[in-house]
């Protein structure tokens, strides 16, 4: 259950992270030698690695940084773009375990709580859709290059160091403030990695978002359990109040009935990859439909790599 400690963990993590006051910045500091440790263990896992080849095409969609960079709207702009793709991903905070295949040719085989938030925004929003969530990558590669896929489509795959793939890093927008790898700082791999990425994607370079609201009404509260909520920041003056979740937070529908009566609201404004867990509520809820076009120079490149 989702409580005020949470909250305000959550809420100073992300100003941690993001816009660190003075007090968080000697922490970040004094946080330095085990940073230090972590990123020497990363190192370590990359030199001594040995690449697999699968015989498949594998693009893989990742960043450096913890949190959103807007790698699923890339991927499954992608997806759309070039048909064929089986989507691999983990299946963070899913209830199941092992490998389970979400959806095969556009039909839906499981539920949210089994595939992950994540994995069933693909579904729904990639047509005809092919999706698999695994722990192990190596299994869910060799299990869809078997079903037919023409290329596989790794969501957050940049650590998977043993997979030969053509490795594809957003950068973050906004970036961190400070450049260290956790727990100084935002990064889960030293920032000096961009050099092992095949290519590196930009917001407003590579690609764009055009962000619209589906469903609005005059009193929205909106309600997120995405890891960077300061990227909806534009939605805020459409909004009588903002109320951020750990990410990927399975929400109740008393908790939201709670909140429409607490602010008197006539709607619930959530991204794509929240309504997934509440669309079966019957509650008023209002959508950010986020839709990511790839430039024309980008399109050839991964045309040239699948």
């Amino acid at each position: 259950m989702f409580n005020g400690f949470e909250r305000n963990l959550h809420a100073w993590a992300n100003r941690y992270f993001y816009s660190p006051s003075t007090v968080q910045k000697i922490l970040a500091y004094a946080l330095l030698p085990i940073s230090l440790i972590y990123t020497c263990g990363v190192w370590v896992k990359k030199i001594f690695v040995r690449q697999k080849d699968f015989g498949i095409k594998i693009l893989s969609i990742g960043n450096l940084n913890l949190g959103g960079s807007g790698k699923t709207p890339l991927c499954i702009a992608i997806a759309n773009e070039f048909k064929g793709a089986f989507i691999i991903l983990r299946g963070y905070k899913r209830a199941s375990k092992g490998m389970l295949v979400v959806c095969k040719n556009g039909k839906i085989l499981t539920n949210v709580s089994d595939s992950g938030d994540e994995a069933m925004e693909y579904a729904t929003a990639v047509k005809n859709a092919n999706v698999i969530v695994s722990e192990d990558r190596d299994k869910a590669i060799i299990y869809a290059k078997n079903a037919g896929a023409k290329y596989i489509l790794l969501d957050d795959g940049f650590g998977k160091f043993h997979i030969k793939k053509f490795d594809v890093l957003v950068r973050p927008n906004p970036k961190p403030t400070l450049n260290f790898t956790i727990p100084s700082g935002a990064y889960r791999y030293p920032i000096g990695f961009y050099r092992f990425a095949d290519f590196i994607a930009e917001l407003n370079k590579t690609h764009f978002r055009h962000s619209e609201i589906l469903n609005p009404a005059p009193k929205m509260v909106l309600v997120t359990a995405i890891a960077n909520p300061m990227r909806l920041e534009p939605f805020f003056k459409d909004t009588t109040a903002q109320i951020f979740y750990p990410d990927h937070h399975n929400f109740s529908k008393d908790e939201l009935d709670k909140i429409l009566q607490k602010y008197d609201a006539n709607s619930i404004l959530m991204t794509g990859k929240d309504f997934v867990k509440v669309k079966d509520f019957d509650l008023p809820i209002s959508i950010i439909a986020l839709k990511t076009t790839l430039s024309d120079e980008f399109k050839t490149l991964i045309k040239s790599k699948i």
